[in-house]
């Protein structure tokens, strides 16, 4: 395993994830789970979608739930700061025989899809349509108190590649990192917002998307969400937490939608805004990695996510395996 230095010098400017597109069986079980019980602001319904945001948000939608014959990820997607950055993104990924491809999409302008190499599905855009936020409009406060999209974590059968194409090839930085006995990356948490992640990366068949993460003001939200879940018919639906992980030392919650995509309720990381911050390491057998006070994650969080769709799944390279709650 390598560390590589972040890469300053890309003539385009990545500003932040920005949304997930989930493919879903059923709109109306979707908007009674996001909408009634999490909180979410619905900003537009059609025949074929759900267009929803967070309370902060000023963008149309940071989650589209499309329906579907099968649940799975047709995208998720970042913002640019400029147009033209996606030129030049366009540019570079096209050089690199990367494949792209220029794509329409409800209320944003120009959308680039991008199929990295290891086979995620990415959309890049600078302009969405803007909408009122909710962020003073107390009486909208519902659920969790959803305030803003935060980060991705994807399952990759080659964490180092994955990792070493963010970092060099797109701009991320790395913040924290999980290495196995043999000193070979397993995990890798990268951002480009100055938080502790944009994008993070596990070991594990791939690729999928692990899960997509709303920050919360505070852990108190997350505590109510669990009170409204287990009192309205989704106590199933709580996966893992909460609890607070050592990596990013964040708090937590985990839970599953009505198709089975993750989704993680979030608050409470640090600031990362510095261009010499030193990447922190872990141990992939450090039972503090996972949760600081040492609850094991169950099987399910390790080894089910959300297929891409039309991409394969490839098996793991690395055997190496975290500590499991059995």
């Amino acid at each position: 395993m390598g560390l590589i230095p972040h890469n300053f010098d890309l003539p385009f400017n990545i500003i932040r994830c920005s949304h997930v597109e989930y493919a879903v069986k059923d709109l109306d079980a979707s908007q009674k789970f996001y909408v009634d019980t999490l909180g979410f602001i619905l900003t537009e319904r059609t025949e074929e979608a759900i267009y929803l945001r967070c309370l902060e948000e000023q963008q149309h939608h940071s989650y589209i739930l499309r329906k579907s014959g099968k649940s799975e990820v047709l995208a998720v997607g970042f913002k640019v700061a400029f147009e033209k950055d996606l030129d030049v993104l366009k540019a570079h990924l096209d050089n690199l025989k990367v494949s792209t491809e220029w794509v329409t999409k409800y209320k944003e302008d120009r959308t680039l899809k991008v199929v990295t190499p290891q086979g995620f599905i990415l959309e890049f855009y600078a302009r969405m349509a803007k909408v009122k936020d909710m962020k003073r409009e107390y009486a909208a406060y519902k659920g969790m108190h959803p305030q803003r999209f935060d980060h991705f974590n994807i399952f990759t059968p080659n964490a180092q590649e994955t990792y070493e194409f963010f970092v060099r090839e797109l701009g991320f930085r790395l913040t924290e990192y999980t290495t196995t006995e043999k000193g070979e990356m397993w995990a890798a948490w990268m951002h480009r917002k100055g938080n502790v992640h944009d994008m993070a990366l596990t070991n594990g068949d791939g690729p999928r998307l692990h899960h997509s993460a709303v920050w919360v003001p505070t852990a108190l939200n997350i505590i109510h969400l669990l009170d409204v879940m287990s009192t309205t018919g989704y106590v199933d639906n709580i996966e893992r937490g909460p609890g607070r992980h050592g990596v990013s030392n964040a708090f937590f919650l985990y839970i599953r939608d009505p198709d089975g995509h993750r989704v993680e309720i979030y608050t409470c990381d640090y600031m990362t805004v510095d261009p010499d911050l030193e990447p922190l390491g872990w141990d992939l057998r450090d039972p503090q990695r996972q949760t600081l006070w040492g609850a094991p994650a169950p099987r399910s969080w390790f080894e089910e996510g959300s297929t891409f769709a039309g991409t394969p799944v490839l098996e793991a390279k690395m055997e190496a395996r975290p500590i499991i709650a059995e």
